[in-house]
């Protein structure tokens, strides 16, 4: 469902905020990180802002660019710990990009209201399975990060990233651990106790959305077991991620897209 005409508010935050990343993304080859490292801040709590009165204003509202926007909210303050404790970080441009086309989208495609009739335990629901979207796409940011500085060793060029590769490796599977974590969460909560969440009319069923989320935990654990009993590492490693990452993405944002924007109907 497109939003004819976003309340001024919103509108306004939100145009910051695309703006506020697309200056950090403009400066991001820079040497001198300062501007651009404050810009991401700057943008980062404008999109906070933006979420927040999409979530709990006068008519909170979710879908699939909202779940889009959040996710792409939480790579944003995990680059922003980062860039804390690492200060030689660079400020990527595709972290800028993404949260710039994610706040226009959102705007655009603000989904549909939420019920009042949902459970009170909805929002925990929602929030393990974003926190876990948001915690994959960090590992994703940080493979593609990684697998680029390879390409560019391997072609005699600069490969430094502000973070040594062998940390960023382990922190991507760190989040990859964590989300596999939450996402196992997620869905034990959607198998058992559906129907406490959603209603009887939303209570568990295999379709879509279910199969592609069991696919994607399926390949996560799959990428666990093979690090842990085979060693499994680099491109190999990777290209299992990604493909979890992918299937995870097909899950939730890919069948509201289908339902909201192709088919036209509210879920």
């Amino acid at each position: 469902m497109i939003l004819a005409s976003a309340s001024p508010l919103t509108l306004t935050l939100s145009l910051a905020a695309s703006a506020a990343y697309a200056a950090s993304a403009t400066g991001a080859s820079r040497v001198n990180q300062t501007l651009p490292r404050a810009a991401v801040w700057v943008a980062w709590c404008l999109h906070g802002m933006v979420l927040a009165w999409g979530l709990w204003g006068a008519e909170p509202r979710f879908g699939f660019a909202p779940a889009l926007s959040v996710t792409a909210w939480l790579v944003g303050l995990v680059y922003a710990i980062e860039s804390y404790v690492f200060p030689q970080l660079k400020t990527p441009w595709l972290l800028s990009g993404i949260g710039s086309a994610s706040v226009l989208l959102a705007l655009l495609f603000p989904g549909s209201p939420l019920t009042a009739r949902a459970s009170p335990w909805l929002p925990l629901h929602w929030v393990l399975g974003i926190a876990s979207y948001g915690l994959f796409a960090v590992a994703v940011v940080h493979a593609w990060l990684m697998t680029r500085a390879e390409a560019r060793i391997r072609n005699a060029g600069d490969g430094r990233t502000g973070i040594p590769l062998l940390t960023m490796e382990r922190l991507t599977f760190r989040f990859v651990n964590v989300g596999f974590v939450l996402l196992s969460a997620t869905l034990l909560a959607g198998f058992f106790f559906g129907t406490h969440l959603y209603g009887t009319t939303h209570s568990f069923k295999w379709n879509h959305k279910t199969a592609f989320a069991v696919l994607s935990w399926l390949t996560f654990a799959v990428l666990m077991i093979g690090r842990a009993r085979f060693g499994w590492r680099g491109r190999r490693a990777i290209r299992v991620l990604y493909m979890g990452a992918g299937l995870l993405l097909l899950a939730y944002v890919g069948s509201r897209f289908v339902m909201e924007v192709i088919l036209g109907r509210a879920l």
